[in-house]
């Protein structure tokens, strides 16, 4: 059991090393006791391959001295980053702006990281339990051989039907349920204030069906007065139309309801009008919304449709399809009707989204088929790293360009923007305007399921400033780190990871829509103005 021991050791201590999010001293325990355990299993399936080739295992004073040859340095590699761990931590930490780390609780840690290594290993030992019972019986209708692959076979369905037909599926149904009522829908619905626009009085939209982050981002922005008295000019109020899932069966119901909506409340006659996919729980970024109002008066429409209850990474995995259909029958309701309207007096129309949403729009976004009459541009948030478009726009960077940060050719259809580089102004652009705003230190970004064994490209470059330069590419161990990294990419501060920051959409928004009149000192004032961003946008004081 030497070399399965080592190579836990050897993962437990690479686990300790920095990625893109800090750990606290829990999250840091569960996955150095998942890296182990992975580390431990390998190292199991070497010596039963060893075993199987028949190749001589050695024995007596030999195996005491390979045990301590090999024990030894996995135990002064483990001791080396221990001893580091916490100043690991703080780098990441002192990058975003956080205080450091507290220290002592490296017992607590090791301590939650071996018993979760016990329990994937006694999880382990009930598999192997399970393929040893299947292939005994076996053995008496067929020779060992075959009843051991077919013995290994029936153990994989056993497990694939246990989680997807029963565990899985009560999981899912249980987190529907949750979310399901975190949106309070209909009768657990608050009163609905007097003076609203969707769902209020003479609205297509039920204001019951709205949930919870429908009934936040329509009540929620700047009002008129705000923005007027920021500007020292006229302003409008703002345009939000929001449909929950709740309000009707099919994503081409909804999308219609959208528009007509729209259509009554007067968003085809606004100077700039945005269609927005929210996150999988149907959340919005009011910072986003709340700086593209004040930058233009007020005179913005902007229209989303809830497609899940889910959480994004879950609803990325278990309802792929509902964001993609819900943004291709929106974006194709809404330009149905915008096509139809005078070119000279219709409203600039963009498409935008922060995370899942941002993926399902550029889905949705085919560009071919808008050559004959373009939208005027987009404005893609944290775009999840499966997003294709989003692939092949960092592919075609210039040579001379890093991969977190791309200029892709004289950036007159594409630019990328990220904290400290806000994608240029408005000049320079071709007919269609499209930004990616990204940090470097998102993991929803930047995550690479190669990583398993090879460094993703962002890791062969120097480190951006958010990134700590102790981070190393580690086969297997990086993979997990940075999955990790995805589940708590929102707990960073405002501006990294995957919490994005109101002021960081002035410069995107600027150089994407070209705000009449706008200078980059009416920018500084409304950084000013914006608070965090990340849960309230800018305010109306």
């Amino acid at each position: 059991m030497t070399l399965p021991l080592c190579l836990g050791g050897v993962c437990l201590a690479a686990s300790l090393t920095p990625s893109l999010i800090p750990r606290g001293w829990l999250t840091q325990g569960i996955l150095s006791g998942v890296v182990m355990a992975i580390g431990y299993l390998i190292g199991r399936a070497g010596v039963a391959l060893w075993r199987g080739l028949g190749l001589p295992e050695p024995s007596g004073r030999a195996a005491r001295i390979g045990r301590l040859a090999a024990g030894l340095p996995v135990a002064v590699l483990l001791a080396v980053c221990l001893g580091f761990a916490r100043h690991w931590q703080n780098g990441i930490r002192v990058r975003m702006g956080m205080g450091p780390a507290e220290g002592g609780h490296t017992p607590q840690m090791i301590v939650v990281a071996l018993v979760v290594f016990l329990l994937l290993l006694a999880l382990g030992h009930a598999v192997q339990w399970l393929f040893d019972l299947a292939r005994r019986k076996l053995y008496r209708v067929m020779p060992p051989r075959a009843a051991n692959v077919a013995g290994l076979v029936l153990t994989g369905l056993a497990l694939v039907v246990v989680t997807r037909d029963g565990v899985l599926d009560h999981v899912i149904a249980a987190l529907d349920r949750s979310y399901t009522v975190a949106q309070n829908l209909f009768a657990d619905a608050p009163p609905r204030p007097a003076i609203i626009r969707t769902g209020g009085d003479g609205s297509l939209i039920d204001w019951e069906a709205l949930g919870q982050p429908g009934r936040d981002f329509v009540t929620g922005g700047p009002h008129a007065a705000a923005i007027a008295a920021f500007r020292g000019a006229p302003a409008r109020d703002p345009i939000r139309v929001y449909v929950g899932l709740a309000q009707a069966e099919t994503a081409e119901d909804r999308a219609r309801l959208a528009v007509d909506e729209l259509i009554r409340q007067g968003g085809f006659d606004r100077e700039v009008l945005v269609v927005a996919l929210p996150t999988g729980t149907g959340w919005l970024d009011p910072g986003s919304f709340d700086v593209l109002e004040y930058m233009h008066g007020g005179d913005v429409a902007s229209v989303a449709v809830q497609y899940s209850y889910l959480q994004s990474p879950l609803a990325l995995i278990l309802e792929t399809e509902a964001g993609l259909d819900q943004a291709r029958e929106l974006i194709r309701a809404v330009r149905a009707h915008w096509t139809t309207l005078p070119r000279d007096s219709r409203p600039r129309l963009y498409i935008h989204g922060l995370s899942l949403g941002a993926w399902a729009s550029m889905y949705a976004t085919d560009l071919f088929a808008l050559l004959d009459d373009p939208i005027d541009g987009a404005l893609w948030v944290g775009p999840p790293f499966p997003s294709a478009f989003w692939r092949e726009a960092v592919a075609a960077r210039n040579p001379d360009s890093r991969y977190v940060e791309p200029k892709v050719k004289s950036r007159r259809l594409i630019r990328f923007a990220t904290r400290l580089d806000h994608g240029g102004g408005p000049e320079g652009w071709g007919t269609i305007r499209l930004m990616f705003l990204q940090y470097p230190s998102d993991p929803i970004v930047f995550y690479d399921p190669r990583s398993l064994w090879r460094a993703p490209a962002w890791m062969r470059e120097p480190p951006a400033a958010d990134v700590s330069p102790d981070l190393r590419f580690i086969p297997i161990v990086t993979q997990f780190q940075l999955a990790l990294d995805m589940a708590l990419a929102t707990s960073a501060p405002a501006g990294f990871g995957h919490s994005y920051w109101a002021p960081d959409y002035i410069g995107p928004w600027r150089a994407v829509t070209a705000p009449a009149g706008w200078s980059e000192a009416d920018s500084a004032r409304l950084r000013t103005r914006c608070d965090n961003g990340f849960q309230r946008g800018c305010d109306n004081g």
